[in-house]
């Protein structure tokens, strides 16, 4: 079953099972994934869902930093909540130390040197590790495999 299938079920279990909060959740990520579709006429595959996933998370945590900082911790809980529901449909992520491997890896065979391949590494790694580490680690791994 392909996770855009994998989410049609969910929201179906969720309108079931009468829990609000999840089905406006999965119908948000809906919207979005048919919105990309119908912008660029394609069909999405998994990769594609979960790029789509993982900037709906960034959203959510941009978000929360903002109430936090205003003192709305009623919002931020919400936002935590969506995210909650949204994390459940990216695959494992990568641990630190893995990301530092993988990134080290690329670099040693583009033959990158120093912070002026930044562009060419970053765009090597994006392909390779998108919707498998987060891409504020990866950026802070590249930088420091190119200083060094």
């Amino acid at each position: 079953m392909s996770l855009k299938d994998q989410i049609t079920e969910d929201m179906k279990n969720a309108m079931r099972a009468k829990d609000a909060e999840r089905l406006g959740t999965i119908r948000l990520l809906l919207s979005a994934m048919k919105q990309k579709e119908v912008d660029e006429r394609i069909e999405l595959d998994d990769v594609a869902v979960v790029a789509i996933v993982d900037k709906l998370i960034k959203q959510r945590k941009d978000s929360i930093a903002a109430f936090e900082q205003a003192a709305r911790q009623d919002l931020a809980d919400k936002e935590k909540a969506e995210m909650a529901v949204l994390l459940a449909y990216l695959p494992e992520r990568m641990s630190a130390e893995e990301v530092t491997a993988a990134v080290q890896a690329i670099v040693t065979e583009l033959g990158a040197k120093g912070p002026g391949d930044m562009g060419k590494v970053m765009g090597a790694v994006k392909a390779k590790l998108a919707g498998k580490a987060d891409m504020g680690q990866v950026s802070a791994a590249v930088k420091a495999a190119l200083a060094g």
